[in-house]
């Protein structure tokens, strides 16, 4: 059983991954553990409040841990109260990729798959470019995870967020037939790429921190700028180029929301909507399925500061076959 959907007063032995772990003192004056510990199910927080008095040492992110304790609640959040803590030995036999949090399909599945649909392009020059694009980052797109902490965090996140809205993308090209359909799904394969160099991640696609350049730059001009470099090395015609870059830069949709440009042309605004829908519907999704039928969650910060409601009425652990059109 899983620390993430074991109920609460449940007592554990169980091994994590440390996302976080921070020597805090208590409003007595003693020192405690304050970490965040996860597994390829999503992650908790946890105290160990006996820090002081035992030889543990600090943990750094990304070391795998066996820990003893309890499942509590503490101001309507789950926690885990640390008993016991150890380093993991070899003769425990751990792999740590047992414990990332994963996308549903292996990375060489959703890379190919969306090579393949590039593949289908009618625009000679915008299958060029997404094929080489993927080609050069092949190794980074296969693990890379999407965010930090919001949606698709994840082992893969980054190949699972661009093929879901390439499918969404496909189905509005088939409701609005003046969408230029090759156009909208190069800008679905490519709107993220920057993120490679934003977001800082294990060999096991866990992310750590944002980049210099991430924090300076960020990903929607970083990425245009990637995709423009390999669009000259092949030849992408520029008035074609500079379409696919407007893409890129604009995706977030309005400048307080970090796009450098609103956007200015169909396929542009598209992208942004289906952006913003695939991360809310991953948000809710997470949210909900922490919580029983007819019962609400803690606030999500990333939604408004709602409280969300599950109705009960589907089953928000199924995933669709994104490798099937």
């Amino acid at each position: 059983m899983s620390f993430i959907d074991a109920p609460i007063g449940t007592r554990m032995d169980c091994f994590a991954l440390v996302k976080k772990s921070e020597v805090r003192t208590s409003a007595k004056g003693s020192q405690y553990l304050d970490m965040d510990l996860a597994d390829k199910d999503g992650e908790i927080n946890a105290k160990f409040w006996a820090y002081e008095n035992s030889a543990t040492p600090n943990f750094q992110p990304n070391d795998i841990v066996k820990i003893r304790g309890t499942i509590n609640e503490y101001r309507g959040t789950r926690q885990f109260r640390i008993e016991r803590i150890r380093p993991a030995l070899k003769t425990d036999n751990v792999d740590p990729a047992d414990y990332v949090a994963a996308a549903e399909y292996s990375g060489e599945a959703m890379y190919n798959a969306i090579c393949d649909l590039a593949r289908s392009f009618q625009d000679d020059d915008l299958r060029e470019l997404v094929l080489a694009v993927y080609q050069k980052y092949r190794e980074s797109l296969l693990t890379h995870p999407a965010a930090i902490r919001l949606h698709h965090a994840m082992r893969g996140g980054l190949l699972y967020h661009t093929l879901s809205i390439i499918r969404m993308a496909q189905a509005a090209a088939k409701v609005y037939p003046s969408i230029d359909e090759d156009l909208l799904l190069t800008g679905a394969a490519l709107h993220d790429i920057g993120k490679l160099v934003e977001i800082q991640a294990t060999p096991l696609g866990v992310p750590t921190q944002y980049s210099v350049e991430g924090n300076l730059i960020g990903h929607l001009v970083r990425g245009a700028t990637m995709v423009r470099a390999v669009g000259e090395d092949i030849g992408t015609p520029e008035d074609k180029l500079v379409l696919v870059e407007h893409m890129i830069i604009s995706h977030h949709g309005k400048p307080e929301f970090g796009a450098a440009e609103p956007p200015k042309f169909l396929e542009a605004i598209v992208l942004a909507k289906l952006d913003e829908l695939d991360a809310t519907v991953f948000e809710v999704e997470s949210t909900v399925k922490a919580v029983g039928a007819g019962e609400f969650s803690n606030r999500v910060w990333a939604l408004d500061d709602r409280r969300l409601y599950n109705p009960g009425r589907k089953d928000m652990s199924t995933e669709a076959d994104l490798l099937k059109e």
